[in-house]
């Protein structure tokens, strides 16, 4: 027979809270690391014929 699954540790619950907000921060801080920022705006579509635009 097999001895019945012990849950974690409150010291082990309270490292895994820790890390998951350091990650969270972190994920936050670097949001959205996947999107370049558009330095130049893009031509005006046939469909933006209306808007006026800055140069």
């Amino acid at each position: 027979m097999t001895k019945p699954h012990k849950g974690p540790s409150s010291k082990e619950i309270k490292e895994k809270q820790e890390l998951d907000e350091a990650l969270e921060e972190g994920l936050e801080e670097t949001f959205p690391g996947s999107d370049p920022v558009n330095v130049i705006q893009p031509a005006p579509s046939r469909e933006d014929g209306h808007v006026k635009r800055k140069p």
